[in-house]
């Protein structure tokens, strides 16, 4: 399988789910998570149309950025943890942040962006199904949150984004997705800025895209299997 091929099927899966729950396919982003492929892969993904890629570590998110520093039409997200010692290189270089968890890292993402780029679009993580092993604050602290990072004129509230415990049923996807879909419209009647629910990877895409994503993240069906070398 080609990802050429991949990427076409993953957009018909989208375009399928999308109908079913009578969406328009335009209105969900297809992120192609590229975090241990390499750019000889991305660069397959970019000739089958692909613009958006999902990198989770910054070292190795960096080096692509640069790598393909000569397009102006690539967008790159950081949708992974990061500690706040490597905010700077997100702030310097990435497009987009979808972990945000606490106004410390805000803070700094906000000193750091540099002024010839445009700002930062942020979401916050929540951690929807309070698993201890996963970043993201809880539903309650939201609104908190979200009004610190209004005040920062380097970032954008953009939405909201999550990773849900691995659940193989439908209905029980849809649960947890659902509370993101209603945090989500309260936050949007809020900010005028928020217009992105980061939500459903390769094995609950369906689910998520029922429950109003706005943007999909998706590596495995697109890319294969993680690489991983020491």
């Amino acid at each position: 399988m080609t990802i050429q091929k991949n990427l076409s099927d993953v957009t018909e899966r989208i375009r399928l789910a999308a109908t079913e729950c009578h969406r328009s396919p335009q209105d969900i982003t297809l992120l192609a998570v590229s975090k241990t492929k390499p750019c000889e892969a991305i660069m397959e993904a970019i000739e089958a149309g692909q613009r958006q890629f999902g990198e989770n570590y910054v070292q190795e998110g960096v080096e692509k950025i640069q790598y393909f520093s000569e397009r102006n039409d690539l967008v790159w997200h950081f949708i992974g943890p990061l500690q706040s010692n490597k905010s700077r290189l997100v702030a310097e270089h990435f497009d987009w942040f979808h972990t945000l968890d606490r106004a410390k890292i805000a803070q700094r993402l906000n000193e750091q962006r540099p002024q010839d780029k445009a700002p930062l679009n942020v979401l916050i993580q929540i951690n929807i199904s309070d698993e201890n092993s996963k970043s993201g604050i809880t539903l309650e602290e939201v609104n908190e949150l979200a009004a610190q990072v209004a005040q920062l004129p380097n970032l954008v509230l953009r939405g909201l984004m999550t990773i849900p415990a691995p659940e193989t049923d439908y209905e029980r996807q849809c649960a947890a997705f659902r509370q993101m879909e209603f945090a989500f419209e309260q936050l949007k009647a809020s900010y005028s800025t928020v217009d992105t629910l980061s939500m459903g990877m390769t094995d609950d895409m369906r689910a998520a895209i029922h429950c109003g994503s706005t943007l999909v993240r998706i590596g495995t069906a697109i890319f294969g299997a993680r690489q991983y070398h020491n």
